[in-house]
């Protein structure tokens, strides 16, 4: 984890806030693979921050 709780992406280019079109690629992959894209999941999850940073303007 980096300074402020961030986690930096495996790319090395530092923060970046999920955004509701890297949560769609998320629940499409997920789903494409066959794996649970339920309450909980990461894909679920990953929505979630999606919507939250989109309606804080991030």
């Amino acid at each position: 984890m980096t300074k402020g709780g961030s986690h930096s992406g495996g790319s090395g280019g530092g923060f970046h806030p999920m955004t509701k079109s890297d949560s769609s690629h998320i629940q499409s992959t997920q789903a494409t693979a066959g794996r649970d894209f339920g309450a909980g999941s990461f894909a679920a999850r990953a929505q979630s921050a999606g919507d939250r940073n989109a309606a804080q303007g991030k």
